[in-house]
């Protein structure tokens, strides 16, 4: 099988399992403890968690603190519940983001242009409890100008949250208030993830109950996960440069080799490993059909069972059509350019003979 669905998740790199291999802990061994414990074993496992907070850490801007999580959903959750609505959004966020906002009260949507980008001087209303804008969008790619968001927040007197989830460990994080990772996004565990809080901002919590992340979010850490998720930040920061460099030339030969399709999102403004693009009269549930071996996404694969068109197309103006004429392709560390070449050749093949 061909991997090109990176944005939905990423392989776990090998340092990653063997940093997670011995917080596993057997019977025979003494790596099992529970990190909140008083024993000797505890405190192990407290000492793995901390270091790895260290690590993932070194992801984010400095002053502030990582708040570990289930993931990026918890992680939005607890931001936009700890500072409450009403909430402004791009129009292109999570729905995670989205959602929240929703439950929080009726949302201000921030639009984007025909490439995606938002305009950091797009009027808002008064009365809003925080700004939400992704750092790069997940569905097609486009890097946002967060910097120039968190002085629209910081001049309003409210915090800014940063989806940055498909930023982390690819692009410097953005200065913010609140910024959400997860980390099988960045080649670590599924099923941990962390919100970054800027020191001295005050968030209700969200799950009362053992008083553990400094009482903002309780329950039993996982020092197996935390430990590959630091693993995996670290690996991130050393690859940095390498991975993007990779990315970029897997970028423009898959450009190449599609070269009669039309691109989604901006060319320039970009994270090079999302590759979103459309071909007029494209059946992509037939060339899903027919390219098994090629692993890609239609969308989100967090709403690829709706069967609604992409919230995200919709935005930069796209039809309903063009938007399910759309397919997205993703690629990183692991890919090699031999691989990409004969996905991407399988992926020609299946809309030719679709008579495109």
């Amino acid at each position: 099988m061909i991997y090109l669905d990176y944005q939905a998740t990423t392989p776990l790199a090998p340092e990653t399992r063997e940093a997670m291999l011995r917080w596993l802990g057997g019977p025979d061994s003494d790596t099992f403890g529970n990190p909140h414990s008083p024993h000797r074993m505890g405190r192990m496992a407290a000492a793995a968690v901390e270091h790895a907070r260290e690590e993932v850490a070194a992801l984010f801007p400095p002053s502030g603190q990582v708040i570990f999580t289930s993931g990026a959903t918890e992680a939005v959750q607890l931001a936009l519940r700890g500072v409450g609505g009403p909430v402004a959004t791009s129009a292109i966020e999570h729905a995670a983001v989205l959602d929240t906002a929703r439950a929080l009260g009726a949302p201000h949507l921030i639009p984007v242009d025909a490439e995606g980008l938002t305009d950091p001087a797009t009027p808002l209303p008064e009365g809003l409890r925080a700004i939400a804008v992704m750092q790069v969008n997940n569905e097609i790619g486009t890097v946002q100008p967060i910097a120039a968001w968190h002085e629209r927040a910081r001049a309003m007197g409210i915090p800014l949250l940063v989806d940055a989830v498909q930023a982390a460990g690819k692009l410097p994080l953005a200065e913010a208030d609140l910024i959400a990772i997860s980390a099988h996004k960045l080649h670590g565990p599924k099923g941990i993830g962390a919100l970054w809080v800027r020191d001295g901002l005050e968030l209700s919590p969200a799950s009362p109950g053992g008083g553990q992340e400094g009482g903002l979010r309780s329950g039993t850490l996982s020092p197996a996960l935390c430990a590959g998720f630091g693993a995996a930040a670290t690996l991130a920061l050393e690859r940095g440069e390498e991975d993007a460099a990779h990315c970029r030339a897997l970028w423009l030969r898959a450009r190449d080799l599609l070269g009669g399709w039309t691109l989604n999102g901006s060319a320039a403004q970009r994270w090079p490993g999302n590759l979103n693009v459309r071909r007029d009269g494209l059946d992509v549930a037939r060339l899903m059909s027919e390219c098994r071996q090629v692993m890609l996404s239609a969308g989100s694969a967090c709403a690829s069972g709706s069967g609604r068109p992409s919230h995200v197309l919709a935005a930069l103006g796209l039809s309903p059509a063009a938007a399910k004429n759309s397919l997205r392709l993703g690629f990183g560390r692991y890919t090699s350019m031999a691989e990409l070449e004969e996905g991407v050749e399988m992926i020609a093949a299946a809309a030719e003979a679709q008579g495109l």
